[in-house]
């Protein structure tokens, strides 16, 4: 039997994700591609120093794509347009989605805002959220000038 590590914050992910595919999939009852909207697949990784979210956005001009912060969670919104109508007898279905995006992922409490970086590259969104720091333990000084003191143990909170 081996020992598994509970990782709230990847469960808690991996349950966004599903429900947002599925909420997706089937508030549309035309059919995918059809040019409402549709939810890009993230990858969230943590690095040593930094959670690293790569959100797949092919054929998404950068001009179209908008990064927002507000409280402790991270928004990646825009919009993908189909470069062309085919109308002709040999095509048969359309899988891409096209259309207005909006994914949102809740970050841990405490992350630097001016930290935050972002890289688009072949048609991957990278975005590069620094780690919060820990907090620190704090001395407490009891009554006026006496030497005795009381020291915490800061614990990392898992939020």
């Amino acid at each position: 039997m081996a020992v598994v590590r509970f990782e709230p914050l990847r469960e808690l992910a991996a349950l966004q994700n599903e429900m947002g595919r599925w909420m997706t999939q089937h508030s549309d009852s035309s059919g995918p591609g059809n040019g409402s909207s549709w939810l890009p697949a993230v990858d969230v990784e943590e690095t040593e120093d930094a959670l690293v979210l790569s959100f797949d956005l092919p054929g998404v001009e950068e001009e179209k794509m908008s990064i927002e912060l507000g409280e402790n969670v991270l928004t990646v919104s825009g919009e993908r347009e189909r470069s062309s109508e085919s109308s002709g007898d040999g095509f048969y279905r359309y899988e891409r989605r096209f259309g207005h995006f909006s994914r949102s992922v809740t970050l841990p409490t405490g992350v630097n805002e001016e930290g935050i970086k972002a890289d688009y590259s072949n048609g991957v969104l990278e975005v590069r959220v620094p780690k919060p720091e820990d907090p620190k333990p704090k001395r407490i000084q009891i009554g006026r000038g006496k030497k005795a003191t009381i020291e915490g143990k800061a614990r990392a909170s898992k939020a």
